[in-house]
């Protein structure tokens, strides 16, 4: 047997032992996986991925166009400052101050009408939308337990489990969240069939309420408790709610399991005018215009650091209800976003609302809760429409 055949014969091995493995195991989503992602050119998800997944709509009938800045893309990006953004692929970079418009561009082919995937900006949305249902009285407050709504956490610890541990990331639900690792729970979520079974499946290994521990399968229990308690489906209720109320322009796309699921953690498409209108809403405290979607007292404690320790050990800083925190060149500042480098930054301070959508982001070092490239989309803005500037 000569070489060549012999090499054939072992990877031929190989990939029937693997198939084998992957259907013995029942993890049968790793040959979706395959397909979207390496037989796509690419090792992980990408923003255009609604291509593939089936979506429901996120209705937008109510649009109210976001006004332009009278000194509108007046200021120009420097070269530097362009090359800065472009470094990882940026599609949209958008400045909204003092509620106006004033820088906007899109890059290869998108535009302000462009879908593409948030992932984890939706994680945000959802809080939004627990709000809103508190607001409403379907639920009745964020101690709420969680087991009023799933009838399988009324049993052992997850009894203890309420909605504001899942909104903190403190559930202590053991969700094994490894990006890299094709078993994990994020892979199983993004590419298989029934993403509200595999979630209910997983236990819970910590007490609650003592570690922020950020892991997506909370943000699904979200999802399934809002359609418990709101009788509606998670994208009827978002655009009943929250989207039609914020005059978004373009319906947004929420991609959805074989089973009719929506990824609720993620997976939420939309485009960056449309996303801006979630910064905000919140830089007002809840309201938009004349009318409060969401409580101020709900809205100002989701930006405030929730009471727990990290997996380091050390105080939280850096998480809400599921918005981003940062204290950055003196300004506090609150932010949603995404795997790739999707981003909606809040400055309260200086009246600013910056959004990045993008292909990719910069690696975070283990000790810093936030990348290097958004420190440097905030320079950029902050450089440029700061009060002071």
């Amino acid at each position: 047997m000569n070489r060549l055949k012999k090499g054939v014969l072992i990877t031929l091995s190989f990939l029937l032992c693997g198939a084998l493995l992957i259907q013995l195991t029942n993890n049968n989503h790793v040959y979706r996986a395959v397909a979207y992602t390496y037989l796509k050119g690419r090792t992980g998800p990408g923003i255009e991925d609604h291509k593939y997944f089936k979506h429901t709509d996120v209705v937008a009938k109510n649009y109210r166009a976001l006004p332009n800045s009278s000194s509108y893309n007046k200021k120009e990006l420097t070269p530097e400052e362009l090359a800065i953004i472009e470094k990882y692929k940026t599609e949209a970079f958008l400045v909204i101050k003092n509620d106006s418009v004033v820088y906007e561009h899109y890059w290869d082919g998108y535009s302000e009408d462009s879908r593409s995937n948030s992932f984890s900006m939706a994680k945000t949305i959802v809080s939004i939308l627990v709000g809103i249902a508190i607001n409403e009285g379907k639920i009745k407050n964020i101690d709420q337990p969680v087991a009023d709504f799933i009838p399988s956490f009324k049993v052992g610890v997850k009894q203890q489990i309420t909605i504001r541990h899942l909104v903190t990331m403190s559930s202590g639900i053991g969700f094994d969240e490894h990006y890299k690792n094709p078993l994990a729970y994020p892979a199983k979520a993004y590419y298989g069939k029934d993403i509200n079974k595999l979630t209910l499946g997983y236990e819970a290994t910590e007490q609650p309420g003592k570690v922020f521990n950020y892991l997506s399968g909370n943000t699904q229990l979200l999802g399934i408790i809002l359609e418990s308690a709101t009788g509606l489906s998670l994208n009827e209720y978002a655009s009943q709610k929250l989207w039609n109320p914020i005059n978004a322009k373009n319906t947004a796309w929420w991609d959805i399991d074989d089973a009719g699921n929506e990824k609720a953690y993620c997976c939420f498409n939309s485009n960056a005018r449309d996303f801006s209108r979630i910064g905000l809403l919140y830089l007002h405290k809840g309201k938009w215009n004349d009318k409060q979607i969401v409580s101020e007292q709900y809205a100002s404690e989701s930006v405030v650091p929730a009471n727990l320790v990290n997996t380091r050990g050390e105080k939280n800083t850096c998480y809400g209800y599921s918005w981003w925190i940062m204290n950055y060149k003196t300004k506090n500042i609150f932010y949603a976003r995404g795997i790739l480098g999707q981003y909606v930054f809040v400055v309260p301070s200086e009246n600013l609302v910056v959004v990045r959508l993008g292909w990719d982001r910069a690696k975070r070092k283990e000790t810093d809760d936030h990348s290097p490239d958004a420190y440097s989309y905030l320079d950029i803005a902050l450089n440029k429409y700061a009060t002071n500037n």
